[in-house]
């Protein structure tokens, strides 16, 4: 978390300074400047981590897909249940349905499981609206999650994520409509962050991912993509020829796609809870990130269907469990590389001098119990911008 080339980072009976919201000074205590020592507060016995930052979940929506859980346990696949109208159109019915408040409400609810696990900025996508009114409603009501919410909020454009049922026939207008008009109305109201897109032979092809890219280029913002999830379609090359912030998911990337990854900077955001409910069995190719230096990020993916995960630390031990990432390495992935994969390298993810205060203090023995325990009561106390929450 800061470099001091220990594993982790660590520097042992540390100490932070913080004036206006952000880090003024990390290092060992016994150098504290002298005529800062009466303004710090003692944390004896604990660990102080940059506050979690959880770069990828679906946290706004309505309803909840509990049904289809109950069919995938049967053996029916997500394609299967997607093609009969499940899935990601099922919550775009709910979630149209909802108010915006009502959105917001049930959003700060699971924002609750997050922030108790030590997350204080989130990235929140839409995706469900899947027209101009409900995007636009959504992106507001994420504004409004960190607001009320006390955490950092980075959203994303997710207009090609599923395409409505009443746009079967009108696919090419649809497109035109969300890529046209609806991204550059919510450009224009300031709510977005940056773009993503889902790619596989069940949702959109790379040709028109690559039209939604430009378009967004256009506007100045970054893109990042939902990429080989289920299979290898080139989502991870795509991304990184794009210069994409991260490719997520990424299970079916080959190595082509690693190798290009790496050249263009693109982190792999990884998400286990996803492939746990999904029961899948090709796992992203940790191995190829390692070997040829591609960043990977941890996150929870909360969304309705496939990842109802409201736990950042539980994020981190099934990456551990199912990936193999190393507790040191699915720390990383939870502070300085997502950071990375939201574009905020430069604000928080580390602790160092100018970034942001955003503190995460657990009451551990060691690092690595982070991702050991699974759901075990770990925070101590947070703080985002210097504040406590």
């Amino acid at each position: 978390m800061v470099e001091s080339g220990e594993p982790y980072g660590a520097i042992e009976d540390g100490a932070v300074l913080i004036r206006d919201g952000r880090l003024v000074w990390v290092g060992p205590r016994a150098d504290l400047p002298a005529h800062e020592a009466a303004v710090t507060e003692r944390l004896d016995g604990r660990w102080i981590t940059p506050g979690l930052i959880d770069c990828h979940t679906h946290l706004v929506f309505g309803g909840n897909r509990s049904h289809e859980f109950e069919r995938r346990l049967t053996g029916v696949p997500y394609e299967q249940i997607a093609r009969e109208g499940g899935g990601i159109v099922s919550t775009m019915a709910a979630t149209r349905a909802a108010t915006e408040d009502a959105l917001v409400a049930s959003a700060l609810h699971r924002l609750r499981g997050l922030t108790a696990t030590g997350v204080t900025t989130v990235e929140i996508k839409s995706g469900y609206g899947l027209d101009a009114a409900h995007e636009l409603k959504m992106l507001r009501a994420a504004r409004r999650v960190g607001v009320e919410g006390g955490v950092r909020v980075s959203t994303t454009f997710l207009g090609l994520h599923a395409l409505p049922p009443e746009h079967r026939a009108d696919r090419a207008a649809w497109l035109d409509l969300m890529i046209d008009e609806v991204l550059p109305a919510a450009h224009a109201e300031g709510l977005v962050d940056a773009v993503d897109a889902y790619c596989e032979p069940i949702a959109f092809t790379r040709d028109e991912v690559a039209r939604l890219f430009e378009k967004a280029r256009s506007l100045g913002l970054p893109v990042k993509l939902h990429a080989d999830q289920l299979s290898d379609g080139g989502g991870g090359a795509l991304a990184a020829a794009h210069g994409a912030l991260s490719a997520d998911h990424v299970e079916h990337t080959d190595e082509a796609g690693v190798v290009a990854m790496a050249a263009a900077g693109t982190v792999a955001v990884l998400l286990p809870g996803a492939y746990l409910m999904l029961c899948e069995t090709t796992p992203p190719p940790v191995d190829l990130f390692r070997r040829h230096g591609v960043r990977m990020a941890v996150a929870t993916d909360c969304n309705p269907g496939t990842s109802p995960v409201a736990s950042l630390t539980a994020a981190l031990n099934l990456a551990c469990v199912q990936f193999r990432l190393t507790p040191e390495e699915a720390l990383a992935g939870a502070t300085r590389h997502a950071a990375a994969a939201l574009g905020l390298s430069g604000q928080i993810g580390t602790l160092e001098a100018g970034k942001a205060a955003d503190l995460a203090v657990w009451d551990v023995e060691r690092p690595a119990e982070l991702c050991y325990w699974l759901g075990a009561p770990l925070l101590h106390r947070r703080w985002v911008a210097g504040n406590p929450g």
